[in-house]
C-alpha cells in the first residue's frame, strides 16, 4: 500500500481493510513507519520506537472480535505506561522508573488489536500547554514549522496531523486533547470524569480533572476508541454505566435540534484574536444553517475564580510529582525544567486547609455550569483564544526561571506567587488558552472540531462543552458537522 492511499482510509477503514484480506497488517506497519522516519528530523514527534516489537506483534495474528486488528498506533508518552518500556513525561527523570504493568488504556489498545509502534513527545509531566521539553526538545506542527502543535498531547497530534496514524493517544488535564487537536486540524474529545480508568496505577489524577483519551482524523475513529477504553475497572473509584448504545452506533442516528449558547470573549478578560471570534461566529452560523438554536450568551461561569482554583491545584499536583520522584528514584530538584521547579516551589507553599478550600470552590463551578445546561444542550467557545503561538514563544522569561529556584532553595516561595513578575508569566501562558479547564473542573466532556483556518493557513478549532454523559451528543453533533464541512482530507503539506 502507497501513503497516499494509507491516508484515504481512517483506523476504522484500515481495520476493515485488513478483516476482508485487502492488506496486511505488516504492510500497514511499513507505511506508517516510513512515514514516522520521514517526518521524525522535520518535527521531532517521537521519544520512542518500538518496531521490532510492532513488526512481532504482527506475525502473531489476530483475534477475529478485535475492532482495530492491524491498525497502526501511538501512545502518549505520559501516563500511558507500557510494561518493561519507561515512560519519559517528557522529563529526565521520569526514565529511571520502569512500569511493571500496562496502564489500562494500553491493555485495551493491545486487546483491540491496535499495533504500538512508538511513544510521542509531551511537556515535562504535560504541566504546559506546548510540546517543547528542555530534555527531548520541542515538538514543530506539521502545518507551521515554526509554530507549536500545542501541548501536552503535541507529538501525538503532530504525528496524526502529518499522516503517520489516523488516531493516536493523548490525555487532558487541562485542555491538552482538545488544544493539540485545534493546533493541528484535528478532532480531539475530553471524555467526562470517570468515564476511561486512569488505573492500575493512578486514581483520580488531579481530582479526575486528567481524563485519557485520543485525537483522530475521524469522529468515527474518535467513537470506536471510547467504546474500546470507556467501562469499569476493578481498581478504579467509580465508573459510569455502559451508555444505552456504543458510541459507534450512535453516530448512525441524527443529533437531535439544540440549544447553544455561545461566549468568544476569554474567561480571564485577556485579549482574544479577531481568528478566534471569526472562528466561532462562523461555527454559530454553519450550526445555524443546520437549524440549531444559536445564541450569545455572558459566560456560564466565573472565569477568574476558575483559573485560579485550577492553577493552585496544578502547582499543588506538581509539588506532589516532584516531590515523590525525589523520595522513589533519588532525583534532586536541578534535573527538572525551570518551570516546573517554580510551579512545584509555589505548590509547597499551599497549606492543606487552602487546597481543601480551593477543592471545595470546584463545586461552585460545578453549579455554574450545570444550571447553564438547564437553558442550553451545549456551550460553545473558541478552543484558544488565537492561532497556534510560535515555537518558543510561551518560555518563561529568565528573571523569573532563576528567581525562582532562588526563592524555592530559600523557603520564600510563598513570596514568589505573590510577584508581578510571576502572575503576568503565568497569566500570559493561561490567556492562549483560558477556555478548556472549565470541562476539566467540572468534569464535564467537550470537544474541539476542526471547522476553521486563518488566512494563513493555520488550524484554529472550536469547543463543545456538554452537561455530563453527554459524550454520545457531542459525537454526533461532530458527526454531522463532519458531514457538512469535512476535514479529513485537508492535510498539511509536508
Amino acid at each position: 500500500m502507497k501513503h497516499s492511499e494509507y491516508l484515504q482510509h481512517d483506523a476504522v477503514g484500515l481495520a476493515d481493510l485488513v478483516r476482508r484480506g485487502e492488506v496486511s497488517a505488516a504492510e500497514l506497519l511499513t507505511v506508517a513507519t516510513q512515514r514516522a522516519d520521514e517526518i521524525q528530523p522535520r518535527l521531532n514527534a517521537f521519544t520512542r520506537r518500538m518496531d521490532d516489537a510492532a513488526r512481532q506483534r504482527c506475525a502473531q495474528g489476530f483475534a477475529a472480535d478485535m475492532p482495530l486488528a492491524g491498525v497502526p498506533f501511538l501512545t502518549k508518552d505520559l501516563f500511558q505506561d507500557m510494561a518493561g518500556l519507561p515512560s519519559t513525561g517528557g522529563s529526565k527523570v521520569l526514565p529511571r522508573h520502569v512500569p511493571t504493568q500496562d496502564s489500562d488504556v494500553v491493555r485495551r489498545w493491545k486487546d483491540a488489536g491496535l499495533v504500538i509502534f512508538g511513544k510521542t513527545n509531551a511537556p515535562e509531566f504535560g504541566a504546559r500547554n506546548v510540546t517543547e521539553p528542555k530534555a527531548y526538545g520541542p515538538t514543530l506542527n506539521p502545518w507551521d514549522t515554526t509554530r507549536t502543535p500545542g501541548g501536552s498531547s503535541g507529538g501525538s497530534a503532530a504525528a496524526v496531523a502529518a499522516g503517520v496514524v489516523p488516531v493516536a493517544g493523548a490525555n487532558d488535564g487541562g485542555g491538552s486533547i482538545r488544544i493539540p487537536a485545534s493546533c493541528t486540524g484535528l478532532f480531539g474529545l475530553k471524555p467526562g470524569r470517570g468515564r476511561i480508568s486512569s488505573g492500575p496505577d493512578m486514581g483520580e489524577p488531579m481530582n479526575g480533572a486528567a481524563v485519557q483519551g485520543v485525537v483522530s482524523r475521524s469522529v468515527r475513529d474518535t467513537a470506536c476508541m471510547l467504546d474500546i477504553l470507556q467501562g469499569p475497572e476493578p481498581h478504579a473509584p467509580y465508573h459510569f454505566a455502559r451508555p444505552a448504545e456504543p458510541y459507534l452506533q450512535a453516530l448512525q442516528r441524527p443529533v437531535k435540534r439544540l440549544r447553544i449558547g455561545y461566549t468568544w470573549q476569554s474567561p480571564i478578560d485577556t485579549p482574544v484574536s479577531p481568528q478566534a471570534r471569526e472562528a466561532v461566529e462562523d461555527a454559530a452560523r454553519l450550526l445555524a444553517s443546520l437549524g440549531h438554536h444559536v445564541e450569545e450568551v455572558p459566560l456560564p461561569f466565573d472565569g477568574m475564580a476558575l483559573a485560579q482554583d485550577f492553577l493552585l491545584t496544578w502547582f499543588c499536583v506538581m509539588a506532589e510529582l516532584m516531590d515523590t520522584l525525589n523520595d522513589e528514584l533519588g532525583a534532586r530538584r536541578s534535573e527538572y525544567e525551570p518551570d516546573t521547579q517554580a510551579m512545584a516551589a509555589v505548590g509547597r507553599s499551599v497549606s492543606a486547609v487552602e487546597l481543601l478550600r480551593c477543592n471545595s470552590r470546584w463545586h461552585q463551578h460545578n453549579v455554574r455550569i450545570s444550571q447553564f445546561h438547564q437553558r442550553f444542550d451545549l456551550w460553545l467557545s473558541p478552543t484558544m483564544a488565537a492561532p497556534p503561538v510560535k515555537i518558543g514563544e510561551l518560555d518563561t522569561p529568565p528573571l523569573l526561571q532563576a528567581s525562582s529556584q532562588l526563592v524555592d532553595a530559600l523557603g520564600l516561595s510563598g513570596w514568589l506567587r505573590k510577584t508581578s513578575l510571576f502572575q503576568n508569566s503565568v497569566l500570559q501562558n493561561l490567556a492562549w488558552t483560558p477556555y478548556t479547564q472549565l470541562a476539566n473542573l467540572t468534569g464535564r466532556p467537550a470537544m474541539s472540531v476542526p471547522l476553521h483556518w486563518t488566512a494563513q493557513n493555520l488550524p484554529l478549532g472550536v469547543q463543545f462543552v456538554a452537561p455530563l454523559d453527554g459524550e454520545a451528543l457531542l459525537l454526533q453533533l461532530a458527526a454531522e458537522l463532519e458531514q457538512a464541512r469535512p476535514w479529513f482530507n485537508r492535510r498539511p503539506n509536508l
